[in-house]
């Protein structure tokens, strides 16, 4: 564990790096760089990261974040899409923690393309996600490592709601309820405007999501529920027997099928669990597919509409 108080990027580090590179950050990919030791740290501690956690860290940008992980971490593996920041991070890395340097790795990749890491499975995500595409690469990152059992990313703090949002909240939403299919998830705590640079439009926030031991029992598969749940937002101001009318293939079949999982057809997609929408889809009337389910390859492509943009 590295103790060197001077390891971390302050606001004067952060500018002389990125000028030394010629960066500015860009709106078009969401990037706003943490310019505070403190919110760091604080950042790590609240994720409850430890010394012997793999932790992937998502647009890892000019290091702040990532500094703070090596403090504490077994090792770091940082996914950046930007080629100059890649190619510049794992110096970074190496002149301001070189005792550290070889327990980081760096993927120059989209975190959305990503599907596979090197070294030893990661066992927690750590992020100040670009708000842009916080929620699809929250979602993809989940899906494809289920080896991460501890989330804490920094993201808008409207999405933030958003994910952590319970049913019957005006929130609600499809991002709450496919978070919760892989998480317990809450709100940990909010960043204010005045740590970045540059300084964003909104308010910040954290959110915590803590894997569940496995998916909600269900015999439908993640694909056939997210349908469901894609379905029942598409259209959240009416009741579920019209919402589901085309994934169901007329309101009646969808009737049969909510009344099936014991859910009224009068009911709106904000009321509803996500064990719920599970029930739902496994009493889908055979012989049909919907064009939600046959759009939802991924947990993540249709969840953008949900999220706010800066």
């Amino acid at each position: 564990m590295s103790s060197n108080p001077d390891a971390l990027l302050g606001p004067a580090d952060i500018r002389e790096l990125a000028a030394a590179l010629g960066v500015r950050p860009t709106k078009q990919r969401g990037q706003n760089f943490v310019i505070d030791a403190n919110t760091v740290r604080r950042i790590v501690r609240t994720a409850d990261v430890r010394e012997d956690d793999v932790v992937v860290e998502v647009g890892p940008g000019l290091g702040s974040l990532t500094l703070a992980l090596l403090e504490v971490a077994d090792r770091v593996t940082a996914v950046e899409i930007d080629d100059v920041l890649a190619s510049a991070l794992p110096a970074t890395v190496t002149a301001r923690m070189p005792e550290r340097a070889d327990r980081f790795t760096l993927v120059h990749s989209d975190a959305m393309q990503v599907t596979e890491l090197p070294g030893p499975p990661p066992t927690a995500l750590v992020a100040n996600l670009p708000y842009n595409v916080a929620v699809p690469v929250l979602l993809h990152m989940l899906e494809h490592f289920p080896s991460i059992e501890r989330t804490l990313v920094m993201v808008q703090a409207e999405v933030a709601d958003r994910l952590a949002a319970p049913p019957g909240s005006k929130v609600y939403g499809v991002p709450s309820v496919k978070a919760n299919w892989y998480a317990e998830v809450k709100r940990a705590g909010s960043i204010g405007r005045t740590v970045f640079w540059p300084a964003p439009n909104v308010d910040s926030g954290l959110v915590s999501l803590t894997r569940r031991p496995e998916p909600p029992k269900t015999t439908a598969t993640r694909r056939e529920v997210f349908a469901v749940v894609d379905a029942a937002f598409a259209q959240r101001r009416k009741t579920l027997r019209a919402a589901l009318a085309g994934w169901a293939g007329s309101a009646a079949a969808a009737e049969t099928a909510i009344v099936a999982a014991g859910v009224s057809p009068q009911a709106r997609g904000e009321s509803l669990t996500v064990e719920e929408f599970a029930r739902i889809a496994e009493n889908k009337p055979t012989g049909t597919e919907s064009s939600a389910e046959a759009a939802t390859e991924t947990s993540t492509a249709d969840v953008e509409h949900e999220e706010p943009r800066k």
